[in-house]
């Protein structure tokens, strides 16, 4: 264990957090806004599914970790809303399955401790034409059965009082999203990160959370080690590193 302790995040689902420092990607921009703040933990499994994830829960999320994660981010859904295959081999997972799956999945998290907060991400769109043109027709995902699995775990974590971010409908809501947003018709390109990265800041900034868990509100490590190197072109005001906010960390503020 590296020290001293911060505050832990941890990104766990399926391909899309498992990439997601790829392609500048939101996993990689958080890692960068919380650089000197807490760490994030990536636990993120390409090709899994709610299934899988209850598999592996109390090991990635074990109640009796010394340290428990001040913030888990969930992200789990595309995969289940794959069609079912005659052959049995799909991800699919029944609608019905899925939503008690995650329900699991929240009620865990929440036992973890009283200072663990918890955000879920639902599945996202999807540009199908892309997506036959990258895997071929045999791959089973539609936009119309994502937004099925997104309007569940939205009304799931309405009722269990947890913080959902609907990236069904967020995507949408730029005019190019369907050129715009995807490697390949389903993971996300650089642009298709900036809408999570900016979603997922909105609800932490905007959260009633005791600490706030904005990176621009937790406090910097070690800041009064820092040396004074810049001086301001007067001469008269020497400026901290640690308290600088570089220019591409502006939009996140």
């Amino acid at each position: 264990m590296v020290g001293p302790i911060r505050p832990q995040f941890v990104l766990f689902g399926s391909s899309i957090v498992q990439f997601s420092y790829s392609h500048q990607g939101w996993g990689a921009t958080l890692a960068d806004l919380y650089s000197r703040k807490a760490d994030i933990l990536l636990r993120g499994y390409a090709g899994w599914n709610s299934r899988c994830a209850l598999q592996v829960l109390d090991e990635v999320f074990p109640k009796d970790a010394a340290v428990q994660p001040s913030l888990a981010i969930v992200y789990f859904g595309g995969n289940d809303s794959l069609e079912p295959h005659p052959s049995g081999l799909s991800a699919h997972v029944p609608l019905p399955e899925y939503v008690e799956n995650m329900k699991k999945i929240a009620i865990h998290l929440k036992s973890l401790s009283e200072k663990t907060r918890i955000i879920f991400l639902t599945a996202p769109a999807v540009n199908e034409a892309q997506i036959t043109q990258a895997f071929g027709n045999g791959l089973g995902r539609s936009n119309g059965s994502c937004r099925k699995y997104s309007e569940a775990c939205v009304q799931l974590c309405k009722e269990l009082g947890v913080k959902v971010i609907d990236l069904w409908t967020a995507l949408q809501q730029r005019d190019d999203w369907l050129t715009a947003c995807f490697t390949d018709g389903i993971h996300l390109s650089s642009e298709g990160s900036e809408i999570v990265v900016k979603e997922i800041l909105k609800v932490i900034k905007e959260a009633e959370w005791e600490p706030n868990l904005h990176w621009s509100s937790l406090p910097t490590e070690f800041p009064e080690i820092s040396p004074y190197i810049f001086v301001d072109p007067k001469g008269e005001t020497a400026v901290k590193v640690s308290e600088m906010v570089h220019e591409w960390q502006t939009p996140w503020q």
